[in-house]
């Protein structure tokens, strides 16, 4: 991104902000500033306190100590009603937006301009809410409810929701978790437009490639403690990785060696199911990491679901060890010695509800019960073993699994089939939104299994993680199988023409 003044005078400056929460410090003494037209990347592990950082920015948080300065003036912020009156909006993750109300509606919304003063000027709205969209480029009828819109586009609302708010300060949260390679250089245009205009942006992203594209400045936390703020232009992946997690990870980036490649442990033959319009075949070698490339919409997810009988099968047959298996349900997979992370933990992977021990030991019940009574003391040995062994960060065994960070989730989710001894794991977005480090670690663990002969399917929205875990790739395009290649014909040249044929 084009370069900032660096003498001049920072919009925004937050000094020694601390904040405690009942046994846990989860931002000690943090310095942080962004200057007029920057954007100022905030990185680092899931738990590292930037939600925290944000949610006091914004009001939604009390601070335990510390100062912040808006334009030189100290401040203080104790609503996000107040956090929008002094210039600074910001745009969740999870968008906040009311999915009834038109997009006008959501634009302006608290802020509506009205007729006699006890009426509403939908004209008025309208036109309001046109100009601040034509900013932005965002062509849609406006008066449509939010809930038909894209995500992309409810994005864009967002940040016009911003722009009405007079915002010099625009906070966006993990904004390319949810959208396009396209939607993303689209949102890229936006923020360099109105970086021109000298609005200031915190980026949020565990993508590292979306930080060097975008950012001027990064500022990483670890813990609740800064380890540095760098132009983007003095450091590379490897030392901003190294902050973060606190030790190098480059290693881990060795591509591994397949060990076997001589027993197939799984033969899919002539599958097809809702989203495959041609039958597929293939095998998978003990020991194996398949990866499973293409892009959304092309049947990736619901070929790994449909071999793990959570999506019914219309026709052909799949063999374990040679011998045909009937999988009407997940149950009977697992039965069978498979094991799947999906896509989305929270909705289908996750009993929000349970202590972490639940969760862990919820696939293998058998060495934990006796006469169908589960033994408290077993189970909370079984989980602890697993939780030392993955290195789950947690207060304690029995905490509700929803109080751990995403990467610390995936983990959990990764003990429980480690835990029923599954021989067949089968991964869909194995690292979706977790930290660099958790993702570090995933890919570790993914690769020690496979080392013990255990066999991966490997479904990856992202490129270099496939080309960097996989043996081989299995690509589809629009519900059909396109190609296997071997490691030394993986190009990302060559999945992307097979993946978009």
């Amino acid at each position: 991104m084009e370069d900032n003044d660096h003498n001049s005078a920072p919009i925004l400056r937050m000094e020694g902000i601390t904040k405690e929460f009942p046994g846990v410090v989860a931002l000690k003494s943090v310095d942080f500033e962004l200057l007029p037209g920057e954007v100022h990347a905030l990185v680092g592990e899931n738990g590292a306190g930037k939600s925290t950082l944000i949610k006091i920015l914004s009001g939604a948080v009390p601070k335990s100590s510390g100062q912040i300065y808006l334009n030189g003036a100290n401040v203080e912020i104790s609503n996000p009603l107040q956090a929008q009156a002094m210039g600074i909006a910001v745009i969740y993750q999870e968008l906040m937006l009311a999915p009834t109300l038109s997009a006008a509606e959501n634009i302006l919304l608290g802020r509506f301009p009205k007729k006699w003063k006890l009426f509403i000027d939908k004209k008025k709205m309208i036109a309001t809410a046109e100009e601040l969209s034509a900013m932005l480029g965002l062509k849609i009828d406006l008066r449509l409810p939010i809930k038909l819109l894209t995500v992309a586009q409810q994005q864009l609302v967002e940040v016009a929701k911003a722009l009405s708010l007079n915002a010099q300060i625009i906070v966006m949260d993990e904004p390319s978790a949810v959208l396009t390679p396209r939607e993303l250089e689209r949102l890229f245009e936006i923020i360099a437009r109105l970086k021109r205009q000298g609005k200031s942006f915190i980026y949020i992203s565990h993508r590292l490639e979306e930080i060097f594209r975008i950012a001027d400045r990064v500022t990483v936390l670890k813990d609740g403690v800064v380890q540095g703020t760098r132009a983007i232009s003095e450091v590379n992946r490897e030392q901003l990785i190294a902050m973060m997690v606190g030790r190098d990870v480059s290693g881990a980036v060795r591509l591994r060696e397949m060990l076997t490649k001589n027993r197939v442990v799984l033969e899919v033959k002539g599958l097809r199911c809702a989203s495959l319009r041609e039958p597929i075949s293939f095998k998978l070698y003990a020991g194996e990491i398949l990866g499973v490339a293409g892009l959304v919409g092309s049947g990736r997810s619901e070929l790994i679901r449909t071999i793990f009988g959570a999506e019914p099968k219309l026709s052909g047959e799949i063999l374990i060890d040679g011998r045909v298996v009937d999988i009407q349900s997940p149950a009977d997979a697992v039965k069978l010695g498979l094991g799947l992370i999906p896509e989305d933990r929270k909705t289908q992977a996750l009993f929000h509800q349970l202590p972490v021990a639940q969760n862990i030991t919820i696939a293998n019940l058998r060495p934990i019960t006796r006469w169908g009574v589960i033994r408290g003391r077993r189970e909370e040995r079984i989980a602890r073993a697993m939780v030392d062994q993955l290195h789950i960060r947690l207060s304690s065994i029995q905490q509700r699994i929803d109080g751990l960070s995403g990467g610390n989730q995936q983990k959990a989710v990764l003990a429980r089939w480690l835990d029923s001894n599954a021989k067949i794991i089968l991964f869909d977005e194995p690292t979706r939104g977790i930290d660099v480090g958790s993702k570090a670690q995933i890919h570790q663990w993914m690769r020690q299994l496979a080392d013990q002969g255990i066999s991966i399917i490997m479904v990856s929205s992202e490129l270099p993680e496939i080309l960097e875990m996989s043996d081989r790739i299995l690509v589809l395009h629009d519900g059909k199988m396109t190609g296997i290649l071997s490691r030394s014909e993986a190009k990302e040249e060559k999945i992307m023409s097979l993946a978009t044929q």
